[in-house]
């Protein structure tokens, strides 16, 4: 600090250091001023200033897990996409060369005569997608009506079986009968645990994604959670919660060190919760992704009181969780 003597005024100017020493003390007397007089929010109270007997205020912090099981099978077609691809095969087969037999068939053998047998009971080359002759005055009339059957994969499908089968043969016990060899049919992709409506299964839905739920104690139905014990990592933690939860018979993966999401649930203040000297406003759930590759799911030795589980689709899900929760969920499922 410099004092300057003119005339009879005297003049003070401060210097860096003492401005800001200044300016610092002010600063430390509004806070104890407003601490005071009761005019103070939490941010702002330096938490060594409390007592210490006091508790804190904090989240509790969980981690929890989203297991799914992908889809299975491609999904079913549109009418549009049944329309495009009925359209890129008919055209295939009207732009193709004719198919010269005796360049893969020797003439009169038994490979020949099937092919001749089969030709003429086609009347086409491609007979699951409509019968077509590019000779004769009908050869311009080569669109489908809306509604022909030979769009829809299962005509398609019947129509390639059918071909498929090879010729009747003489049952040389039952004298002149004929009998024909059985094909092998594709499996369905409507399973029995779909016509069962059984949730507990992984072999419904298999053209949708399915994710595990589970009902608390309290019966509530959430996605697997628990408290972060020690320094447990979230990856950690949720390794641990699955095996605690559903058992040791699923090979499963949790994909990565990030939770894809985050639920937070606050108490009511009359049921604030006191844990290690810490007052606990609510819960913070961050959800780790993981997959199941085998195995099923058991709560017989459910470690945290759950009472049943479910797997179920993003569709169905929303039916069972409350609105709050399925609000906070729903970007982190896959649409199918």
């Amino acid at each position: 600090m410099i004092e300057i003597f003119s005339g009879s005024r005297t003049s003070v100017r401060l210097c860096k250091s003492c401005r800001a020493t200044i300016s610092r003390q002010r600063r430390h007397a509004s806070a104890a001023a407003a601490i005071a007089e009761g005019e103070h929010r939490i941010d702002d109270i330096d938490p060594s200033a409390l007592p210490s007997s006091s508790p804190q205020l904090a989240y509790q912090v969980r981690a929890g897990v989203v297991l799914s099981r992908p889809p299975q099978i491609t999904r079913d077609l549109t009418p549009f996409e049944k329309a495009f691809y009925l359209y890129q095969r008919r055209l295939n087969e009207r732009c193709a060369l004719p198919f010269s037999r005796y360049f893969y068939f020797k003439r009169d053998s038994a490979e020949d005569k099937e092919w001749k047998r089969k030709a003429k009971h086609r009347l086409t080359a491609a007979r699951e997608i409509g019968v077509y002759s590019g000779y004769g005055t009908e050869a311009w009339n080569d669109e489908l009506l809306v509604g022909a059957p030979e769009s829809e994969p299962e005509h398609q499908v019947e129509a390639l079986l059918k071909d498929a089968e090879p010729p009747a043969v003489s049952d040389e016990e039952g004298g002149s009968a004929l009998k024909r060899e059985p094909i092998e049919r594709p499996m369905s992709r409507i399973t029995e645990s779909d016509q069962k409506g059984d949730t507990k299964s992984l072999d419904r839905l298999l053209q949708q994604s399915l994710y595990l739920l589970v009902k608390n104690s309290e019966g509530r139905w959430t996605f697997p959670h628990t408290r972060l014990m020690g320094k447990e990592s979230l990856h950690t933690s949720a390794e641990r919660l699955l095996v605690q939860t559903a058992g040791i018979n699923m090979n499963t993966w949790v994909v990565g060190n990030v939770p894809i999401g985050h639920y937070q649930f606050d108490f009511r203040k009359s049921s604030w919760r006191e844990y290690e000297n810490v007052e606990e406003l609510g819960e913070k759930i961050f959800f780790m992704k993981a997959r199941i590759m085998a195995g099923q799911a058991s709560l017989a030795q459910n470690a945290f009181g759950d009472t049943d589980y479910q797997w179920l689709s993003k569709e169905e899900i929303q039916g069972f969780v409350t609105r709050q929760y399925w609000s906070s969920i729903r970007n982190m499922l896959a649409d199918r």
